[in-house]
C-alpha cells in the first residue's frame, strides 16, 4: 500500500519549496543587484544602439534563451517596436547540421560567427557553467567583440570567469531554483531595459 499524504502535509511540501525558491532569488538579489543594474544597461545600450542580443543555452536554459527573446520581440509589458533578439536554440536544421558535421560543442558557436557583430550583447545561460557548448560560444563572442552575460549557478563554473558580466545564483546548485532565478532575471531585464528605453512603466 503506498504511503498516502495527507492534504496538510502536501501543503506544507509546497509552503517548504516555496520558500526555499524565495530564500535563493532574495540571496541572488544581495550578491548581483549592481551586476543586474549593469546588465539592464549593457542590453538597453546596445539596443538603443541598433545592435541585437543573442541567447543560448540547454535544455530548459534553452527554453529561457527562447522565452526572454521573445519577449524583446513581441512585447514585455506595453505597446512598443519590436527589439532585435535571436535564440540560438530555435533552428533545428542549423542546429543538426552543425552538430553533425563539427560536433555538438559548436551548435551555438557556428551562430555565433554567423550571426553575432562586434556591439552585440550575448546571454549566456548555464545552471552548472560547464556545458561545453555555451563555453565554446562564449569565447566565440570574445573574438567578434560581442559583449557576454552569464546565467549560471553554485559556483559559476568556468564560465563565471568567461563572461563580461556574471549573474550567479550561488545559494543553490540544483537546477530548478537556478533556473526559477533565471527566469525572474529575464523579466527583471526585458521590464527594466523597456523603461529605460520607452519609459514604459505600465
Amino acid at each position: 500500500m503506498r504511503n498516502a499524504r495527507t492534504p496538510s502535509s502536501v501543503e506544507a511540501e509546497i509552503r517548504a519549496l516555496f520558500d526555499e525558491s524565495a530564500r535563493v532569488k532574495r540571496v541572488f538579489l544581495d550578491e548581483n543587484a549592481a551586476a543586474l543594474a549593469a546588465a539592464v544597461a549593457k542590453v538597453a545600450d546596445a539596443l538603443a544602439g541598433g545592435r541585437k542580443v543573442l541567447l543560448f543555452g540547454n535544455g530548459g536554459s534553452a527554453a529561457d534563451a527562447q522565452h526572454v527573446a521573445a519577449e524583446f520581440v513581441g512585447r514585455f509589458r506595453t505597446e512598443r517596436r519590436a527589439l532585435p533578439a535571436i535564440a540560438l536554440t530555435t533552428d533545428t536544421s542549423a542546429l543538426t547540421a552543425i552538430a553533425n558535421d563539427y560536433g555538438y560543442d559548436e551548435v551555438f558557436a557556428r551562430q555565433v560567427h554567423a550571426l553575432g557583430a562586434a556591439g552585440d550583447v550575448a546571454v549566456a545561460i548555464s545552471t552548472s557553467g560547464r556545458s561545453p557548448s555555451v563555453l565554446r560560444a562564449v569565447e566565440a563572442c570574445r573574438a567578434l567583440g560581442v559583449a557576454t552575460i552569464g546565467l549560471t549557478g553554485g559556483d559559476g563554473g568556468p564560465l563565471a570567469g568567461l563572461v563580461d558580466l556574471c549573474l550567479r545564483v550561488s545559494a543553490s546548485t540544483l537546477s530548478a531554483r537556478i533556473q526559477e532565478t533565471h527566469i525572474l532575471v529575464g523579466h527583471v531585464l526585458c521590464e527594466l531595459v523597456d523603461r529605460r528605453l520607452f519609459g514604459a512603466t505600465a
